[in-house]
């Protein structure tokens, strides 16, 4: 099942700009429209078939001169991260030299990130990437037969895109209808440009110079207007009626049979084309029209037989509507309206030709390694078997390419009486579970489960419910069914299930620098039910000898990445070493990069800074053997951190400069991490504005993607920025945010990592909350934040000695502390907790809290431990 396909992720020809044909007409008029429509956002050429729409975009890009990047568009491209991968890849092909293998990489890097982003999250990156790359190189986005999209989430990704473009880049669109998104406000900004059939018919003069030049046929100015008013400028019906009167000497009576644009004329004249073709041609074009696009190779194989070379070069010298697809004459399509012509009287006169050669095409394009191809070819062949073996090839490279629709369309296309095999329907059910289709998920693993109840006892029968556990878990766990995965899972326990070699090494992070910040982790969710789902499938997985399936270890990973959150530092080190061999060893750097992150986070925080290095430095020797560069991108965005958190600023600089992020930038969320350790620098330098510019950017797209790990990072930073500003009121705001998420997750490790830092700021807001507590009125609200919690918090930092120099003089105070005062720090001291305190000097506990703040703020400190010591160098405290 985990074999991988030597497909290309993409077809070359798809982006590339058809080769001009010979017989083109100059349309300088058309041209310069096109050329007028550049000063807006979007030019749409819309018309039926057959009014030359693609031949007039690459007339005007040879024309222009101007950069534009290709795409043709067909119905495979109904997959939003297909689609957009076109595009960018386009780009990366179009930009200047200099820029042409960065740029490359940088959309790949965002691409992948897709499948896990919101659409406009992505498309907010993709725009600002768009700004960088092409600020000095304006480009053209060509999007050739629009009219093959029909994905709702594609069209509206596209209007965004344009309505959000940056002045450097253009969109073309061609269409036989008008685009199903609305773009009326683009027309009253005159920002739309639109040439329609209208347009795009021949004039007399156009035709005129085609049939004189190019058809080399004798008509006279007579029969050429009479043509052009029976076709109605047509330019097809006018390039089919120049091959027909080839043959007929009588021009007028041809032409007169004839009236109008309509399908049956150009059916008709198709026909006629046909008809008076030798009967080698004609089986040929009917055998090799059911292919999209077809080179030599291609053709032999449903031909069944060679010579596919030499009958491509006479089509082309023919004008029989074949279109090259690049400058090498290797590959081609047919006119859209030919080959549908072809394919209508294959499927209509000769069905089982039309199955044979779609299976002859099927296995010949599988052989290549074209599985994309092949499986249409094997459904339109209605061969499910083959279909389903096709599929079970490539579902691998399918799902980590992250084009979920494909393989659903692909797994929909199965009639109902077909019954798949229980792998496959169990990744059916797996990709209804991700693509948010919960019910429908359901439902089948309900049919599945019923299968399996029937089937008798043995390795099919395990293995099912072997995938069963793995795909029920993810639809509990998306739907934060806790409960169900417990009754689930309770029934299964002590069954011996074999390994499902897909499920449970699929990969599960390929963008993300901690697992927890994923889906897989809950995007940062921690309850006492995800530990014990955690601990619970990990020793199923483990009880069965799958302690290193990529599934297992993730689970591992998490668990540690939340117990670290959690300050549980020892069983968080504890599985840092199962998943950190494991991971090494099989090269997968989403279990390894944030294991070791995990790790160094360890070191630096128990005092052991050159061990955490050490372990960045290390895991970027690792990663630097990858193709991915993202994953370099997460270790050095670490490297500052550490290094600001050591107060050397010097080297997190030289280690920010590896990044290229300039802070006047505008964040997107998929360099998140990335721009959060530049806002630490740039707080750490006091650049407290440029920090939170970039914080304010980010924390919309964070709430818009439902990480509340990253969200609680963010109102961190803003809260000790703002504070660092004198900002009390704003300081508080965010920490109450971050307070709110952290307390609902048990987060710790977020708030003491930020040291004294965060530790001041929280007796601050203590002080602040008791003040309003006593002010608020019984019917008052209680805050969203406990004070158990913040107490918590506090408790939890580190008791460091105070310097010399910190002690202080009674009689230097501002305000010397009170009798009562001394004693209750003798009583904190001896370790009593504020309730005790509150016991023994009849006080309520918020009082205690109010009076401790007090004496923190008379004595310059912030904890209990420097308070008991500053008062002790004062010699306030007796020394029994």
């Amino acid at each position: 099942m985990m074999n991988s396909s030597s497909e290309p992720i993409l077809l070359p020809t798809k982006i590339t700009l058809p080769a001009p044909g010979s017989n083109l007409v100059d349309r300088q008029r058309l041209v310069r429209l096109i050329e007028q429509g550049q000063a807006g956002r979007l030019t749409l050429v819309s018309a039926p078939a057959g009014f030359g729409k693609t031949t007039l975009l690459g007339q005007w890009v040879r024309h222009s001169g101007q950069s534009a990047v290709w795409i043709a568009l067909d119905e495979m491209d109904n997959d939003p991260v297909r689609f957009w991968r076109y595009v960018a890849e386009a780009l990366s092909v179009v930009i200047d030299p200099g820029k042409g293998k960065k740029s490359g990489k940088t959309f790949e890097q965002l691409i992948r990130t897709m499948p896990s982003l919101s659409t406009n999250t992505f498309l907010d990156a993709f725009i600002l990437q768009l700004i960088e790359i092409t600020a000095s190189h304006p480009v053209t986005i060509i999007l050739d037969d629009y009219h093959a999209i029909t994905e709702t989430r594609i069209h509206d990704s596209l209007a965004y895109l344009i309505e959000h473009l940056p002045i450097t880049i253009h969109v073309l669109i061609s269409s036989r209808k008008e685009v199903p998104f609305s773009t009326v406000k683009w027309k009253v900004r005159d920002e739309l440009t639109v040439i329609d059939a209208a347009q795009l018919k021949f004039t007399l003069e156009e035709s005129e110079t085609f049939y004189r030049d190019y058809a080399d046929l004798p008509l006279s100015a007579r029969q050429i207007e009479k043509l052009l008013d029976q076709t109605e400028g047509w330019v097809t019906g006018l390039q089919l009626v120049s091959i027909s009167l080839r043959a007929d000497a009588d021009y007028d009576r041809f032409i007169e049979q004839f009236k109008g644009y309509n399908r049956n004329v150009s059916d008709y004249l198709f026909h006629e084309v046909i008809a008076k073709l030798p009967d080698d041609v004609h089986d040929f074009l009917l055998r090799t029209s059911v292919l999209e696009r077809l080179d030599a190779k291609a053709c032999d194989a449903v031909t069944n037989r060679s010579g596919g070379a030499r009958m491509l070069e006479l089509l082309k010298s023919w004008n029989l509507f074949l279109v090259p697809l690049d400058d090498h004459d290797t590959w081609f399509r047919y006119h859209h309206l030919f080959s549908e012509f072809l394919r209508n009287r294959l499927k209509k006169y000769e069905p089982g030709l039309w199955n044979s050669t779609h299976l002859s095409a099927s296995k010949s394009l599988a052989s290549r390694g074209l599985l994309d191809e092949a499986i249409d070819h094997a459904i339109s062949a209605e061969d499910y078997a083959l279909t389903e073996s096709l599929l079970t090839r490539h579902v691998a490279p399918i799902l980590k390419r992250g084009e979920f629709p494909t393989l659903l369309r692909w797994l929909n296309s199965f009639p109902p009486e077909y019954e798949l095999s229980p792998e496959m329907s169990l990744i059916r059910a797996f990709l209804l579970v991700v693509t948010g289709q919960p019910e429908r998920a359901g439902q089948l693993l309900a049919r599945l489960e019923a299968l399996y109840a029937e089937m008798e006892a043995g390795e099919a029968r395990q293995q099912l419910q072997s995938g069963l556990l793995f795909v029920k878990s993810n639809l509990f766990f998306t739907g934060g069914d806790f409960a169900q995965w417990f009754a689930f899972i309770s029934g299964i326990l002590d069954d011996i299930l074999p390994h499902n070699p897909f499920f449970y090494n699929f990969n599960y992070n390929l963008t993300e620098p901690l697992v927890r910040r994923n889906a897989f982790g809950l995007k940062g969710v921690l309850s006492n039910d995800t530990e014990t789902i955690g601990r619970l499938f990990a020793d199923v997985l483990e009880k069965h000898g799958w302690g290193d399936s990529l599934i297992n270890l993730y689970v591992v990973q998490s668990l540690a990445e939340g117990f670290y959150e959690w300050n549980r530092l020892e069983e968080s080190r504890q599985l840092l070493l199962k998943v950190e061999r494991a991971a090494r060893l099989k090269l997968v750097p989403g279990l390894y990069v944030p294991n070791r992150i995990t790790q160094a986070n360890l070191y630096r925080m128990n005092g052991q800074f050159d061990l955490a290095l050490e372990t960045m430095d290390e895991a970027l020797r690792f990663v630097a053997k990858l193709p991915e560069a993202h994953w370099t991108s997460y270790l050095i965005a670490w490297k500052i951190e550490l290094f600001v958190r050591e107060g050397n600023l010097k080297e997190a600089k030289k280690e920010a400069a590896k990044l290229r992020i300039k802070a006047i930038e505008k964040p997107s969320f998929h360099r998140e991490f990335e721009f959060m350790a530049i806002a630490r620098l740039l707080g750490a330098q006091r650049k407290e504005k440029e920090a939170l510019r970039l914080l304010e950017l980010l924390k919309p797209q964070a709430q818009r993607e439902g990480s509340l790990m990253c969200q609680v990072e963010i109102a961190i930073g803003q809260a000790v920025l703002t504070d660092q500003l004198g900002q009390r009121a704003n300081a508080f705001r965010f920490l109450s945010e971050a307070l709110a998420i952290g307390e609902a997750n048990g987060y710790l490790r977020s708030f003491l990592d930020r040291g004294t830092t965060m530790e001041k700021l929280l007796h601050k807001y203590r002080a602040h909350i008791e003040n309003e507590n006593e002010d608020r009125s019984a019917s008052e609200p209680e805050a969203v934040v406990s004070m158990q919690y913040v107490e918590k918090l506090l408790d939890l930092f580190p008791r460091t000695e105070m310097p010399e120099d910190a002690a202080v003089n009674q009689s230097a105070l501002i305000e010397p502390l009170t009798p009562a005062e001394i004693n209750l720090l003798s009583l904190i001291r001896q370790g009593a907790s504020n309730k005790l305190i509150g016991e023994k000097l009849n006080l309520s506990e918020g009082s205690v809290k109010v009076y401790t703040s007090r004496i923190y703020g008379k004595l310059g400190v912030s904890s209990r431990t420097q308070a008991v010591l500053a008062a002790q160098r004062l010699g306030l405290l007796s020394e029994d």
